[in-house]
């Protein structure tokens, strides 16, 4: 019953909010506040104390009767003014690989001159996670989206609330901006990669040190081996990167999902894209054939998307899986 109203309430304040487009801000139409059970609680308190100190006749318990009430109100009232005019800069998420959770960015922002605590947000049913704005500054809070099949997986709102200060109230709103995030199939099988097709040309970006010359450092990727991270670096607090190398004659590599007859669909793609994250990985360019498709040899972080990207909407009937 509490879930059927919750919807049935945020289903109203969409028609009534219609779609949202960033950046915006929170004004006073748009945020629900309403006692938490710890509010209820203390209101039930007050009752039972001004009954108490009208049956009494005690001035000093009527006194501490009327001053937490205005306490309370002095609460509801700064609980509103927390969410007030906080501004919805950005909500994005990375592709996510099929069974594994992923992650929704979202960034805050004021421009008032007084900072706003505990501003918290939720998205699929996720828990609240939360985050303190600075005055005239910008924050951001991770957001952990729970395991999806491969395809499209559509956040369609977000649920942003607050209960600072001393959680007697929460205030809410709901932001109507969906948010599509690709779903990769899950990299896995045994299979061993396809041999190369002997062509070698250009220079390649490699993993593995050696007699290689170095060339730099990347963000680490689904697939990387732990052996090639920079954990000297990580330890000193900078996000996990990756050492690569540059060597000359980049292996090319066929990925055709038509020479793997003996696997059913699913067990196809999540092969080929194994492959693909390995060859990836290595530095080594790749060409992959699905039905009706065909992406050229090439490699790099934008041509690795274009082909996990064929592999999570193919045979699927929709492009979005909408939950």
């Amino acid at each position: 019953m509490k879930e059927f109203l919750r919807n049935r309430i945020a289903a109203w304040a969409r028609r009534r909010q219609g779609l949202d487009v960033p950046p915006f801000s929170f004004h006073r139409r748009r945020i629900y506040i309403l006692p938490t059970g710890l509010g209820m609680a203390f209101t039930v308190m007050l009752v039972v104390m001004l009954i108490a100190g009208i049956n009494y006749g005690s001035s000093a318990a009527m006194f501490l009767t009327f001053l937490l009430g205005g306490f309370t109100l002095v609460c509801m009232h700064q609980c509103h003014r927390n969410l007030l005019r906080v501004f919805f800069v950005s909500a994005s998420a990375p592709p996510m690989f099929a069974g594994k959770p992923g992650v929704l960015r979202v960034v805050f922002s004021s421009d008032t001159s007084f900072a706003r605590y505990g501003i918290e947000v939720a998205a699929l049913k996720s828990p609240n996670v939360g985050t303190d704005v600075p005055a005239r500054g910008q924050s951001h809070v991770d957001v952990p989206l729970p395991p999806s099949k491969r395809g499209t997986l559509l956040i369609d709102r977000l649920y942003v609330s607050t209960s600072f200060p001393y959680n007697l109230f929460r205030a809410w709103t709901w932001v109507h901006f969906p948010i599509e995030v690709t779903v990769y199939p899950r990299p896995h099988g045994s299979l061993p990669m396809p041999s190369e097709s002997g062509e070698k040309s250009g220079p390649r970006s490699m993993t593995i040190a050696g007699s290689d010359e170095w060339q730099g450092l990347r963000p680490f990727r689904e697939g990387d081996s732990p052996r090639q991270v920079a954990w000297k670096a990580y330890a000193r607090g900078a996000p996990l990167l990756v050492k690569e190398y540059t060597a000359l004659g980049a292996e090319l590599r066929v990925f055709d999902y038509s020479q793997l007859p003996q696997l059913d669909i699913e067990s196809r793609l999540e092969q080929l894209t194994r492959w693909i994250v390995d060859a990836e990985s290595r530095g080594e360019r790749y060409a992959l054939v699905l039905p009706g498709r065909t992406f050229e040899a090439d490699s790099g972080p934008q041509h690795r998307h274009e082909c996990l990207s064929a592999l999570a909407s193919h045979g699927l009937t929709k492009d979005a899986d909408a939950r």
